[in-house]
């Protein structure tokens, strides 16, 4: 069956618009829209057969869907006209009854070369947002999908997020990095928690995120933190690095300097966040990925007084002696139980009176510091307690450095700036 008898098949099905004739032929030529394929097609046919039928009515497949691009296209610059945004994409539900007709048509005129409708319809409705809004079409990574939905009549946007990487220093202790939730009401407020839901006060999460949902005009932020410190410990040096990924924002693009000022205002000297930057969705897994090195300083008591030449050789046996560390207890109910081998990369006391010590500890990222104190009641050995011979405990815990991994994608993709 030619070319020409295919399409005089699908004319003889019903009336049809240019659009839906040239997009069943779409994969033979290019250089054209499907409407002007459409338009050479019937031209020639009509050239042929001369009959009335091939003239341009109603199309029964599309409904006139494609004589209402603009309508559409209206729809959806109103929708973004509320967001800011660089780059969209256009997407398409097709409603029950144009799905059927396609289908119908294509088998009964046995087409082989056909485009599916939606993906006209998002092409052409995508150049008209474009020549009207001076937005880039992005197929990989669009700030936000307009979705054309035939059933129900209306436009959609799917708002994509944006990602801020930063870095915070943690001055008190007492906080930790994300809400914890009552265990006696998981978070509905009784009186254990004195109805708040939260078994403590406030979170870095918490400090952070209403100077961010003020600047970006955002419906939530989600906090992404490269690992955490205990709740009792600080974090100080040059802080932990962390990724906030703001929620469907209404503002992509805000001063950044002004937002560190804001959280920090905000936070009352609990925390201060430094280094902010935008960054892509990477980051996220580059942040949260693997264990990164860590240096501690401990204050320590001991049960009795040493010799400082032996808690100094303890020390050194530390950095030449894999850390073997099962799950520790206090975090027993929520890590898997396993043993994990861990190595200290350096271990220095930098002060010492009487059976109090303070050490500073480079280690590998994922050794847990009290534990490799205290020993865990034997679950991690050595430990420095088994190594001087007698218990120590941490009086104070502060995590001075994060190191980051140097493969951490930390800058937004050139097609966004």
């Amino acid at each position: 069956m030619n070319l020409l008898d295919v399409a005089a098949k699908v004319l003889d099905q019903g009336p049809i618009c240019d659009n839906c004739l040239g997009r069943q032929f779409a994969k033979l030529s290019t250089g054209l829209s499907n409407k002007e394929r459409g338009a050479a097609i019937r031209t020639v046919l009509a050239m042929f057969r001369d009959q009335e039928m091939y003239k341009a009515k109603k199309c029964w497949v599309c409904n006139g869907l494609f004589d209402a691009l603009d309508v559409w296209t209206q729809r959806a610059i109103n929708a973004l006209s509320d967001y800011e945004y660089d780059t969209f994409l256009v997407g398409t539900k097709v409603s029950g009854l144009v799905a059927e007709n396609e289908e119908i048509l294509w088998a009964e005129s046995g087409t082989t070369h056909a485009e599916p409708l939606k993906s006209e319809l998002n092409r052409e409705v995508g150049k008209l947002i474009q020549s009207q809004t001076g937005k880039e079409v992005n197929f990989e990574r669009p700030d936000i999908v307009v979705t054309l939905d035939l059933a129900e009549n209306k436009v959609k946007l799917q708002v994509n997020p944006i990602f801020i990487y930063g870095k915070y220093r943690k001055l008190i202790r007492g906080i930790p990095q994300t809400i914890w939730f009552c265990p006696q009401c998981e978070g509905r407020g009784c009186e254990s928690c004195k109805y708040t839901g939260k078994m403590y006060q406030t979170s870095i999460a918490e400090l952070i995120t209403p100077p961010v949902i003020k600047l970006s005009g955002g419906r939530g932020v989600v906090f992404h933190g490269a690992g955490r410190e205990d709740i009792d410990a600080r974090m100080l040096g040059t802080g932990r690095p962390f990724v906030l990924e703001v929620k469907e924002p209404m503002r992509r693009h805000f001063d950044l300097v002004k937002l560190r000022d804001e959280i920090n205002k905000h936070a009352k000297d609990k925390i201060k966040v430094r280094n902010l930057k935008f960054v892509d969705k990477e980051a996220v897994e580059a942040v949260k990925s693997g264990y990164a090195d860590k240096v501690y300083r401990f204050g320590i008591i001991f049960k009795k007084a040493i010799p400082r030449e032996k808690l100094e050789a303890a020390l050194d046996k530390l950095t030449k002696t894999a850390i073997k560390q099962r799950t520790p207890l206090r975090v027993a109910h929520r890590r898997a139980d396993k043993i994990r081998i861990k190595r200290v990369r350096s271990a220095t006391l930098k002060a010492m009176s009487n059976n109090r010590a303070t050490i500073y500890i480079e280690c590998e990222g994922g050794l847990y510091g009290k534990e490799l104190i205290s020993g865990d009641n034997g679950r991690t050995k050595p430990s420095l307690s088994e190594l001087v011979g007698t218990d120590a405990q941490v009086l104070e815990l502060d995590v001075m450095e994060v190191k980051e991994a140097s493969h951490a994608r930390l800058t937004r993709n050139k097609e966004k700036k």
